[in-house]
């Protein structure tokens, strides 16, 4: 199973693609989608999806693993990344692709078995899992990796809880 995992923002939207075989997560690419507040919100906006529509293009995957938003007060920043969030949903509905979303908690919890982890940690368990001699960077990068890993590491139990097993 192939995964694509995104890091949504304006400023900066974090994709990473990791496989599934077996029991074995393998890196395939990791990126980000970078642009410039001197562009205006349509502009930045529609670069993101373009963008993100270019990776579901090329890689096919099987899933589109997205991390879901929390803000507790700075809304202006929440309505910005939530813009860029619905943008990758769209770009993934456009390609036919199913989407799963999940918190930071959830990432967290799924990388490393501690909901309060630090950034750092969950970046050196993205290093570990995939077998890479450095963290990926930039940070939004690696952030998507471990959404696509907390994916890969989810979509069975959710399964399984749907048919009741």
């Amino acid at each position: 199973m192939l995964t694509l995992g995104i890091d949504p923002g304006t400023a900066t939207t974090g994709y990473g693609l990791v496989r599934q075989q077996g029991d074995k997560l393998s890196y395939v690419i990791c990126g980000c989608v970078i642009t410039t507040p001197k562009d205006s919100t349509h502009d930045r906006l529609a670069k993101i999806y373009n963008e993100i529509k270019q990776l579901i293009k090329i890689h096919r995957p099987d899933c589109v693993a997205v991390e879901r938003l929390f803000f507790g007060e700075n809304t202006k920043t929440a309505m910005a990344v939530s813009q860029a969030r619905g943008i990758a949903l769209l770009a993934a509905a456009e390609g036919k692709v199913s989407v799963s979303e999940y918190t930071p908690l959830e990432v967290k919890l799924a990388l490393t078995g501690y909901g309060k982890a630090e950034k750092r940690q969950i970046q050196q368990m993205v290093r570990v899992m995939l077998k890479l001699a450095d963290i990926p960077r930039p940070d939004d990068a690696a952030d998507a990796l471990a959404v696509a890993i907390c994916h890969l590491h989810s979509y069975k139990f959710k399964a399984k809880a749907l048919i009741g097993v």
